[in-house]
């Protein structure tokens, strides 16, 4: 009787253990699968951030480069602009090209104002050919719009003597102006021409939709 209560005792304490080492198995695989999850998605998250960094990195790189093409392209027209600006200033130094060309720029002037009284404003040395312009238009104006015109040339106040040439024109009261200085006119020529200007220079920008 007593070898198969014990027996019986040994038996059930092998049950007993094999059922605790199945649950500490169980709980064990559930811990390692667990943390495995973990240690995996720590990765997953890890690659991500890797990921994007370098995105971020890529794209910082590219805008940098973006801006410097940007940069060299304004310097590369900033430069055409001067070279256009000192070829403006020979004109100036031939009488026959500047005087023909001062003619045009008062006659346009007049046309812009349509002002019974006018004052001319010029360089200190071009105020002779001037006077000639203004001589030799007011007949055409007079004749085109049928109209009596008076113009003043400002013997007080000059346009500075290192611009390149031209006049600044006004009404009666000063509050409108006409600006035919050869820097404003070259200024105004380029931004009118700007995209055909970047076109010849860079080729067509193949994001732009509209050219005017």
């Amino acid at each position: 009787m007593m070898a198969f209560i014990e027996q019986e005792a040994n038996e059930k304490v092998e049950e007993i253990d094999a059922k605790a080492e199945e649950e500490f198995n169980i709980e064990k695989g559930r811990l390692v699968q667990t943390h495995r999850v973990k240690i995996m998605q720590y990765y997953e998250k890890k690659e991500k951030q890797i990921d994007q960094h370098k995105k971020i990195q890529m794209s910082n790189l590219l805008n940098q480069a973006r801006l410097k093409v940007l940069k060299a392209r304004d310097d590369m027209i900033s430069d055409l602009l001067n070279e256009a600006r000192q070829r403006l200033a020979e004109i100036a130094k031939d009488p026959e090209s500047y005087s023909s060309l001062l003619v045009g720029l008062v006659l346009q002037g007049f046309y812009r104002l349509l002002e019974p009284k006018v004052t001319v404003r010029c360089r200190k040395q071009d105020v002779e050919m001037v006077q000639a312009a203004v001589t030799k238009n007011i007949p055409i104006y007079k004749e085109a719009v049928k109209s009596n015109i008076e113009v003043r040339i400002d013997l007080e106040r000059f346009l500075p003597s290192d611009i390149c040439g031209g006049v600044e024109m006004y009404n009666d009261n000063g509050k409108i102006k006409v600006s035919n200085t050869l820097e404003s006119r070259l200024e105004l020529m380029a931004h009118q021409m700007m995209p055909e200007i970047r076109e010849k220079l860079f080729g067509a920008n193949p994001n732009r939709r509209f050219t005017d």
